[in-house]
């Protein structure tokens, strides 16, 4: 097929999609009602839908009831015997993969079900989705005239009793549409290559002469692939190699500490940046607008939806999507149709707007820092570096943070390690901008600062290049979709860091 009418074709089934997308913005509530009952009416004869006594007529307050809220330690006995090839256990079809959860760097794997129906009907969706909305958005795009250059996990699918495990981009390669494979570079040989270093070489010679025109995968890893390519083509910016790039997809990490980098890598006004909000255990949240930083709730992928509203320690309750209010953090619960029932994914996002249902991303319920009441979390964090590097003109790669725990008469702190691509000239200046940033967006930190009461000024150290490399090739954790902890409660991660920093 002639490339130029396979952009017409494609762009056209894409865009039929959005009447679709209109009906769940119309009837928002409807439409997650419904999810909810199909999937007790398709679960009811699995052990968990028997136990829980499941039914398409059950309505969401006895769900509640009688479904308690779970983590992944709390299901862990049944997904193992499901990797060992039970079925209808929790979800009525059979479950052949696993993705082996890679968002948190602790030594612990998490296994999550992924089924077909989460397959076809949410991440395959999404990824028609994601393009449909950019199409809407943008008439004039000429996407599908090249290809989208991917950046996934770079481990391959291992087979356990029948079931098969890796990173999710693993299965979704391993599973991809003819049309995905068509229009994407590099090849699947290359974007399943584990040995992350080697890989990054392979996808350069790949994809250096075709036609790129839209970016995907996440922001800090991404970043080193596009500083590669112009060390390797001595070009002064990326549209020189690829002059008809239009768009980023990006997600799995926040962006704000790169957004000033990737202005400077790819100076064009008209460039596009699309965020996703998505994980092993399903898709989410899809940018819907251009220039925006609001993220659309996506209420058809057979996902239902409910929330703990943060600011409520020690209490629990989680309240349906009718129950929201714009402005407060909650932390995610799912109901998947992979199997997942009320499961807390650990995320945390806060409503921008009710009509349509508009979030953004706020941290991970784990990955903050509240040593001392302080409660600071990675969207502080995250616009806090983002404002000293717009004023120190300093670029950051990496970084994580910890408590400085008070010992005796000496007061508490937080101590940050930074991984700088540019660092800043004066590092006691951008020591104090730090400070006074995250004074300025968080109240509780400001009070815990006050007369260094509680908490002194922090201490920020400089990181070696390659620190946080080194550190995650340590735990056989490189490729696209592992992630440093950004924040932690407690030392052991900047302890480990910091050693090898010495």
């Amino acid at each position: 097929m002639p490339i130029p009418l396979f952009n017409s074709i494609a762009s056209w089934l894409l865009k039929k999609r959005y009447h679709q997308i209109e009906l769940f913005l119309k009837y928002p509530l409807d439409v997650q009602n419904e999810v909810l009952h199909q999937l007790m009416d398709f679960s009811k004869d699995t052990a968990v839908g028997r136990q829980y006594g499941f039914s398409g007529d059950l309505k969401y307050d006895e769900f509640r009831e009688r479904v308690p809220l779970v983590n992944y330690e709390d299901i862990a006995p049944l997904i193992e015997r499901s990797r060992r090839g039970e079925q209808n256990l929790f979800w009525p079809t059979p479950i052949k993969w696993f993705a082996k959860s890679s968002g948190t760097t602790n030594a612990k794997s998490k296994f999550i079900p992924v089924s077909s129906e989460a397959l076809e009907d949410c991440h395959y969706k999404s990824s028609k989705d994601l393009l449909c909305l950019y199409l809407n958005n943008n008439e004039n795009s000429q996407l599908f005239l090249g290809k989208s250059l991917r950046l996934g996990g770079s481990k391959e699918l291992y087979e356990d009793n029948g079931t098969f495990f890796g990173d999710l981009s693993a299965i979704l390669i391993d599973n991809m549409p003819l049309w995905a494979e068509y229009s994407s570079t590099p090849s699947s040989k290359v974007s399943l290559m584990s040995e992350w270093d080697m890989k990054l070489e392979a996808i350069i010679k790949e994809s250096i002469n075709e036609n790129v025109t839209s970016l995907a995968g996440v922001p800090s890893w991404m970043l080193v692939l596009l500083n590669d390519v112009l060390e390797r083509t001595q070009k002064a910016h990326i549209f020189e190699v690829w002059e008809n790039l239009e768009v980023y997809f990006h997600g799995g990490v926040s962006f704000t500490p790169y957004k000033e980098q990737y202005k400077k890598l790819l100076p064009r006004k008209s460039f596009n940046y699309y965020e996703t909000y998505n994980a092993s255990e399903g898709f989410f949240a899809i940018q819907d607008r251009n220039c925006s930083e609001d993220l659309l709730l996506m209420l058809d992928y057979g996902i239902f939806y409910e929330f703990i509203p943060v600011n409520h320690p020690g209490e629990e309750r989680a309240i349906p999507l009718w129950e929201v209010e714009v402005g407060v953090n909650y932390a995610v619960v799912i109901t998947t149709n992979a199997g997942l029932w009320r499961y807390k994914i650990g995320d945390t996002i806060r409503f921008t707007s009710k009509n349509p249902y508009r979030i953004r991303i706020t941290g991970r319920t784990k990955h903050h820092i509240n040593a001392f009441g302080e409660e600071l979390i990675i969207e502080n964090a995250e616009e806090a570096l983002k404002q000293i590097c717009i004023k120190t003109d300093a670029e950051i790669m990496d970084y994580t943070a910890a408590p400085i725990f008070m010992n005796g008469s000496e007061k508490g702190g937080h101590e940050w390690l930074i991984e700088f691509r540019k660092p800043p000239l004066d590092i006691a200046y951008f020591t104090e901008f730090l400070d006074n940033a995250l004074k300025s967006l968080n109240s509780d930190y400001e009070a815990k600062r006050y007369n260094n009461m509680t908490l002194a000024m922090p201490k920020v150290h400089l990181a070696r290049k390659n620190l946080f490399h080194d550190w995650l090739k340590s735990k056989n954790k490189l490729g696209g979709q592992h992630k440093i902890p950004r924040l932690s409660n407690e030392r052991a991660y900047i302890e480990e860091l910091l050693q090898m920093n010495n």
